[in-house]
């Protein structure tokens, strides 16, 4: 393996070891928290984040992804039938209050674009079928999660959410790093030096992650004393869907009759979500309420990363066994 290779396979103890780190500047180290809790600096090193994965999804190469059209059927399936009215019926249980069905919605809605490639490696699924098909997800989040929030809150999201800070933080964190990394890819067919610069970029992801994580735990972490009981209460939301999605998945695989290796996939897509491309957006709104909803999002990253070591060895071994 290279150093960078190694460097992705090891990626989730890198993040343990980085919350673990967070936590304590967050409570023993507040100057330094406070300083870090700058939404302008968080804004632009997940901009960062975002520009080191998007240079690493085919996205000059979207058609080819339509290649296995049952299997991008069944990712569509999964993400955008099965997860949205799984996703509902958690949410009853929840308190209902906008701020944390708002944060419950961004996050559960959206699926992951970036790690789960590496997790569906470890858990012996088709990792190139998942990474080909990640620029239909993102195309397809985006557009999909303002109609399902539409859906599921109705003129409480409206009301919720200011356009303006939103639009602005999409613009800035998400479209000008997908502009910067599409135009690379672009220029990485005919220019050596752009290649070089595109290979590069593969570097940036895992590191601006746990950067990521270092700054938006540790600045965020000592205000959560108020919003302790309603943190609590989402935990068990994000550990029964991950626990009841795969079994969903399986039912969604064998529907469309999918090899086991690209079946996988599926459940790795379908028990993954993004966090991170939606913590943005949660950060554009007002303060009041984006200390919650950032809150709620970041605990669901903590919940899915200690979730994936588990998925890793039940998947391959429990939900999709290898046929003998």
């Amino acid at each position: 393996m290279t150093t960078r290779d190694k460097l992705e396979y090891n990626q989730v103890w890198l993040y343990v070891a980085v919350l673990i780190l967070a936590v304590g500047l967050g409570f023993f180290a507040p100057g330094i928290a406070s300083i870090l809790d700058n939404h302008i600096l968080i804004s632009f090193i997940i901009a960062v984040l975002m520009y080191g994965m998007f240079t690493q999804i085919p996205f000059i190469s979207i058609k080819e992804s339509f290649g296995n059209r049952r299997f991008i059927l069944a990712i569509l399936t999964a993400n955008y039938i099965a997860v949205p009215i799984l996703v509902w019926i958690l949410s009853q249980f929840l308190p209902q209050q906008s701020p944390v069905l708002l944060g419950i919605f961004l996050v559960l809605l959206t699926p992951c674009i970036d790690y789960v490639i590496v997790f569906t490696h470890l858990g012996r699924g088709d990792e190139k079928l998942m990474l080909m098909s990640t620029p239909i997800l993102f195309v397809t989040q985006m557009l999909l999660l303002p109609v399902y929030l539409l859906i599921f809150m109705g003129k409480e999201a409206a009301d919720i959410v200011n356009p303006e800070p939103f639009i602005e933080a999409f613009l800035i964190i998400i479209v000008l790093p997908l502009f910067l990394a599409v135009v690379l890819q672009i220029l990485s067919r005919k220019s050596n030096s752009s290649k070089r610069w595109l290979n590069a970029s593969a570097w940036v992801p895992v590191p601006l992650m746990a950067l990521t994580l270092l700054v938006v735990v540790s600045s965020q972490i000592n205000k959560l004393s108020g919003i302790l009981d309603l943190i609590i209460k989402v935990i068990p939301v994000y550990i029964a869907f991950m626990v009841i999605m795969p079994l969903v998945s399986r039912l969604i695989v064998r529907w469309f009759r999918l090899d086991v290796f690209s079946g996988r996939a599926v459940v790795f897509s379908a028990g993954t979500r993004n966090s991170l491309v939606v913590l943005p957006l949660a950060l554009a709104l007002p303060e009041d309420l984006s200390t919650l909803v950032s809150a709620i999002i970041v605990t669901q990253t903590i919940v899915e990363l200690a979730g994936q070591l588990i998925y890793v060895r039940i998947v391959p071994n429990f939900v999709l066994r290898d046929k003998q």
